[in-house]
C-alpha cells in the first residue's frame, strides 16, 4: 500500500512524552527516550529529507543542511522539499540552512546522510562544529574507494570519536515508502548499547520501527554489498528475465554476502534480518532503488558513462564493488557474483555474457560450512 503524498496518514499521530503519555498507539511501551536531543542532519537528499522527517514525527527538533541556501529558503517556506520529495509535507518541527555551524550548534545527535565517497572530505569541515558529546548517525552503505573503510569507520578516524559515540542505521529502507507512511522497520547497530537504544528512540514512530544490534560490521557490510547485488538485479531486469532469475540471484547474494561478512568479523545471524536480507530484498525487487535501476538501464545496453550522465543520484554499489572485492581478496573469500558486476563496469563485459559465465560455473553443494563469530 503506497499512497500518494502524505495528506492521509494510516496511523494515528505519536504522542509526544510531554503530553502526559507514555503509551505507543499500538498500547505498548516505547523505549526509553531519555533527554530529547536536537538533531542536524545533513544533507537534504532523499533519505536525509524524509529521516529529517522520521526524527520530528519522533518529537525531535531538527535543522536540515542543504547544499544550496535556495533549497533551504524553499522549504523553510513551503515545509516540503521540492528538489527531492516536492509531494511530501515536512513537520513543523524540520527547518532548513545553509550553513552547518547553525545546525550543529547544541545538536546532540549528528545524522550523516551524503555520498559514501564524499564522507570524508565533508566531515573534516563539519567535525569541528559539532558538540563534544553528540552522537553520529550514519545513514551511508558504501565503503570508502582507496581505503576500504566502512562508514563508521571513517566518522572515527575523521571525528575522532569511539565507536560508543557512533550509530548506523542500516534496512529495508526505501526513501519514497518510508515517505508516505508505508510501514518498515530498521536496524539502529552501535558498539555501545546505550547509544542504539538513544538512537532507537529518537527514530521511532508509528511507521517505522527500529530494531537494535551490536553488530556494526555486520549492518554495514549488509547495506554495502546489497547495492553491488542490486547492480546484478537490475541486470536481469534490463536483460527481461523474470522472478526465478531474480529469486535464485538474491538468494545466491544473500550466501556471498554472508561468507564476506562473516569473515570480516560480523554474526551471520544479521545477515538473516533486516540489514541484510530485508535490505536485499527491498534493493533488488524495487523500481525505486537507485542501484536496482542502473543495473536495469546497463542490462538494456547503455554504458557505463552514459548511465552516470544521465543518473542524478548516486548509486553507491558502482564505487563500492571495487573496495568490497578488494576486502574480500584479502580473506580469500569467494564473491562471483560481485567480481561479474566489477567485471561489467569497469572491463565492459556484456550483462548476458556476465549471466553465462555465472550459470556456467562448476556446480557444488548449496550451504559450506560457515565460520564462528568470533569472540568480542
Amino acid at each position: 500500500m503506497t499512497t500518494n503524498g502524505n495528506a492521509s496518514k494510516p496511523f494515528p499521530s505519536w504522542p509526544h512524552p510531554d503530553a502526559g503519555s507514555s503509551e505507543s498507539p499500538v498500547g505498548q511501551r516505547g523505549p526509553t527516550a531519555g533527554p530529547r536531543l536536537t538533531a542536524a542532519v545533513l544533507t537534504a537528499g532523499s533519505w536525509g529529507t524524509v529521516f529529517a522527517k522520521i526524527l520530528a514525527d519522533a518529537g525531535r527538533r531538527v535543522t536540515l543542511v542543504t547544499r544550496d541556501e535556495a533549497l533551504a529558503a524553499a522549504i523553510n517556506a513551503e515545509h516540503r522539499n521540492p528538489r527531492y520529495l516536492p509531494g511530501i509535507r515536512l513537520p513543523d518541527l524540520v527547518r532548513a540552512t545553509h550553513h552547518p555551524a547553525e545546525a550543529l550548534a547544541g545538536a546532540g545527535l549528528v545524522v550523516l546522510a551524503v555520498p559514501s565517497q564524499g564522507l570524508r572530505a565533508a566531515l573534516a569541515a563539519w567535525a569541528p562544529l559539532v558538540e563534544p558529546s553528540a552522537v553520529y548517525v550514519s545513514l551511508m552503505k558504501g565503503v570508502e574507494d582507496g581505503t576500504c573503510r566502512r562508514m563508521s569507520e571513517v566518522i572515527g578516524e575523521v571525528a575522532g570519536v569511539g565507536a560508543d559515540r557512533i550509530a548506523v542505521v542500516s534496512g529495508p529502507n526505501l526513501a519514497g515508502e518510508i515517505a508516505v507512511e508505508d510501514p518498515a522497520a530498521t536496524v539502529v547497530a552501535s558498539a555501545s548499547s546505550a547509544t542504539a537504544a538513544q538512537v532507537q528512540a529518537a527514530c521511532w514512530t508509528p511507521y517505522l520501527r527500529p530494531y537494535t544490534n551490536a553488530d556494526v560490521v555486520g549492518c554495514e557490510l549488509g547495506g554495502a554489498v546489497k547495492n553491488v547485488i542490486a547492480l546484478a538485479a537490475g541486470m536481469l531486469e534490463g536483460l527481461g528475465f523474470g522472478l526465478n532469475s531474480l529469486a535464485s540471484l538474491i538468494t545466491r547474494g544473500l550466501a556471498e554476502t554472508t561468507r564476506f561478512a562473516v569473515a570480516m568479523g560480523a554474526d551471520p545471524r544479521t545477515l538473516a534480518g533486516l540489514a541484510g536480507l530485508g535490505d536485499l530484498v527491498a534493493t533488488c525487487a524495487s523500481p525505486r532503488s537507485r542501484n536496482r535501476t542502473f543495473g536495469e538501464k546497463l542490462g538494456r545496453g547503455m554504458t557505463l558513462d552514459a548511465v552516470l550522465a544521465e543518473q542524478r543520484q548516486v548509486a553507491e554499489g558502482v564505487r563500492s564493488c571495487r573496495p568490497l572485492l578488494a576486502l574480500a581478496d584479502g580473506l580469500g573469500v569467494h564473491m562471483p557474483i560481485s567480481r561479474q558486476v566489477e567485471r561489467v563496469l569497469y572491463e565492459g563485459l556484456p550483462p548476458l555474457e556476465a549471466v553465462k559465465e555465472l550459470m556456467s560455473r562448476e556446480p557444488g553443494p548449496e550451504f559450506h560450512a560457515v565460520a564462528p563469530v568470533p569472540p568480542s
